[in-house]
């Protein structure tokens, strides 16, 4: 008999998770808003809605359409900074 994967995750979670330390440090050098909301623990327009308020916890840039966050920032905003 199989577990089911979403045990024990909360309700609403939509299988997402937060991301492990090796994951954040594995990280490029900038990643997509999608990614740093995980990280952070934030919901999608949440972290849209931040980031176009020029409020979101960290820099983030803005190219053409989309918002990239810069991993450095990331990090030491996490405490992982090297």
């Amino acid at each position: 008999m199989r577990e089911d994967a979403t045990a024990g995750r909360p309700q609403g979670s939509k299988g997402l998770k937060g991301m492990s330390r090796e994951e954040l440090l594995a990280l490029p050098v900038a990643v997509d808003l999608d990614t740093s909301n995980r990280a952070l623990g934030l919901g999608r327009s949440k972290g849209y809605e931040l980031a176009k308020r020029g409020s979101y916890p960290c820099k983030v840039l803005r190219l053409g359409n989309a918002y990239r966050v810069v991993t450095a920032d990331l990090l030491e905003l996490l405490g992982l900074a090297a």
